[in-house]
């Protein structure tokens, strides 16, 4: 039997499109899970364009549904249980994903807001989280205003940080305040002071030149690179006090870190930005979205529960 999917398409403006691929055959460890929420990043827009996922493979990572088959081995939740997953390949109608990268989702919680979480959560708890203690501590996020950059500045503020949230434009630092950051900059312009940890998705020039900004015995945390842009060091540039440049990719069972953002998204003390939402027929125009950088947040796609073949 077959189910819809997004697919990567390098031939289509968009790079993706839907298509019609294998019913999932899930391990002993997996279970399947009907797809009701997918959320689309930056990562699918580059393997779809880069070809890393190769042409009329299913793309994606963030993905929210319901419980339809159990893991064989007796492990993870039950049928009919409201899930959030990180699974690669997520992009379809039904998936089979191992039962250690799901969590469960409360009734209270919104599937649309979980499906949010994967990949931006993930990244932001655990990028923090490799920086060590950071109360009382100078953050600096770039790219804040994005899905990693929203979380991370709304999780830093949480553990005591002094969050400084560094956006494109003066549009894009809007709310930013109300999730905690301190000060707002474009750029890094107006940044006085040295600071002990950096969580960067930008990438480029500008992280070089948040590399000197940071304090001896500080942190940076490559998470992205949205710039698109080489980095070049200046000479001598990593020639003084220690400080580190940590590569970041989130990888093994994240089931336990996933439950951590859905209590955290329960409670209301973390908050999902949703910047565009429609069908997931309408992915062509979330992608061109995205690359025009008009997505403050997160871009979510409904998932019907039974598509017609496009054809």
């Amino acid at each position: 039997m077959a189910v819809q999917a997004i697919v990567a398409d390098p031939d289509v403006p968009a790079t993706m499109h839907l298509h019609q691929v294998q019913e999932p055959s899930p391990g002993p460890g997996q279970v399947v899970i009907a797809v009701q929420h997918i959320s689309l990043n930056f990562g699918d827009l580059n393997d779809a364009r880069s070809g890393r996922v190769p042409p009329g493979a299913v793309l994606g990572s963030d993905v929210a549904g319901v419980v339809t088959q159990a893991a064989g081995n007796g492990t993870g939740p039950r049928v009919g249980t409201r899930v959030v997953a990180l699974a690669n390949g997520g992009f379809a109608q039904r998936i089979a994903v191992d039962a250690d990268s799901v969590a469960a989702v409360p009734p209270t919680v919104d599937l649309s807001h979980a499906a949010a979480l994967p990949v931006a959560g993930l990244a932001a708890l655990r990028a923090l989280r490799a920086c060590g203690s950071v109360l009382a501590k100078r953050v600096l996020i770039t790219g804040a205003s994005g899905g990693v950059g929203s979380y991370a500045v709304q999780l830093a503020s949480s553990a005591g940080a002094h969050v400084i949230a560094s956006v494109g434009s003066a549009a894009r630092g809007r709310g930013l305040r109300e999730d905690g950051a301190a000060d707002v900059v474009i750029g890094l312009n107006g940044i006085d002071q040295p600071v002990d940890a950096i969580l960067d998705t930008v990438g480029g020039p500008q992280m070089v030149e948040a590399w000197g900004l940071l304090a001896p015995g500080g942190s940076l945390q490559s998470i992205g690179w949205t710039s698109g842009q080489p980095a070049v060091f200046p000479a001598y540039a990593t020639i003084g006090p220690a400080k580190t440049l940590s590569s970041y990719l989130t990888y093994g069972p994240v089931g336990a870190d996933l439950r951590t953002l859905v209590d955290l998204l329960a409670a209301g003390d973390l908050v999902v930005k949703v910047g565009w939402r429609g069908g997931w027929d309408q992915v062509s125009e979330a992608v061109s979205q995205m690359r025009d950088r008009k997505v403050d947040g997160k871009a979510v796609l409904d998932v019907p529960a039974d598509t017609p073949d496009p054809g």
